[in-house]
């Protein structure tokens, strides 16, 4: 991981001196590293313990897109906090934040280009296709408030795992290229991305002390399974209640605490916990077909951290 940082940090730099001050100022504010570490481990559990140079080059494109995605985020979501730390556009203002997304995904595009890995390039393509087009089916969505678990499923499919696929499979693609292993981990990281995102979820009903305010979900409208769930259980009455609460009071915060009171008490995060754990075991499933290794116990710890994990 160190000697993926310093090459990281290496595939950012630039020219122009602003450009460099953002990157150094990203960089040293590093979060989890969750993806990179899924690219690595998935390599090395395929290749016997060795990662290639074409690893090295998956993950910092994997982190390169991933980067970019979450300073246009900050943007787009008018945030100005980012793991704690001010967020780009705070600083900088968001004419500078854009520029720097575009450059980091640019990056990220040519980081495979220059090794002539395409087949590299053509995972994570597809990965930003697919998480742009979740996030315009989420935004849709919420003005109809008419998301069924079915369309919920495949807004979380193409908005959060299709990057934690692309991780695995770029993981795999970088040691085994042209694989059936490629599409097997592809797979595996997209039970990983769901189980995630149903864990980010149920993060916005206070099921842990994460230092966030909860309800944030709920003000911006945003249908969860807790609350999709809930939907379906309620009657007539109870129904409508809901979603005059989410189109029209979502500011209202004691009307949000009541919004959150019902959906447990309907079982909403009961569900969403039993939906989490069938993703997260069908993932394990995957691993089971592997001989066992370090780098099959540090993924099976992955994967049971991304539904342990306490933020």
């Amino acid at each position: 991981m160190e000697l993926f940082e310093q090459k990281f940090y290496e595939s950012m730099s630039s020219k122009v001196a602003l450009l460099n001050r953002i990157t150094y100022y990203i960089v040293n504010r590093k979060g989890k590293q969750m993806r990179p570490m899924f690219v690595f481990l998935t390599a090395k559990m395929l290749n016997q313990g060795e990662v290639a140079e074409r690893t090295y080059t998956g993950a910092s494109i994997i982190e390169l897109i991933h980067t970019a995605s979450l300073v246009h985020d900050d943007v787009v979501d008018e945030s100005y906090k980012r793991r704690g730390f001010f967020s780009i556009n705070a600083l900088w203002k968001n004419k500078i934040a854009v520029l720097v997304g575009d450059y980091l995904f640019s990056k990220g595009l040519l980081v495979s280009l220059e090794k002539g890995d395409y087949d590299l390039l053509q995972i994570i393509s597809d990965s930003v296709k697919s998480m742009s087009e979740g996030e315009l089916l989420q935004i849709e969505k919420a003005r109809l408030l008419d998301i069924t678990e079915e369309v919920y499923y495949d807004i979380i499919r193409q908005k959060t795992a299709t990057l934690i696929a692309a991780c695995c499979s770029m993981g795999a693609a970088s040691v085994r290229p042209n694989s059936e292993e490629v599409g097997i981990f592809r797979k595996f990281g997209e039970l990983c991305g769901m189980a995630f995102q149903i864990k980010d979820d149920l993060f916005d009903y206070g099921t842990e002390q994460i230092g966030k305010p909860t309800g944030i979900d709920i003000k911006e409208q945003k249908m969860t399974l807790p609350l999709i769930y809930a939907l379906n259980r309620s009657d007539k009455a109870n129904r409508k209640w809901l979603i005059n609460s989410i189109k029209n009071h979502n500011k209202d915060k004691k009307r949000v605490k009541e919004v959150i009171a019902y959906v447990k008490e309907m079982g909403g995060l009961d569900y969403a916990v039993s939906k989490m754990m069938e993703f997260k075991d069908e993932a394990l499933e995957i691993l089971n077909n592997y001989p066992n290794s370090d780098y099959k116990a540090a993924l099976t710890l992955m994967v049971n951290y991304v539904v342990d994990r306490k933020k």
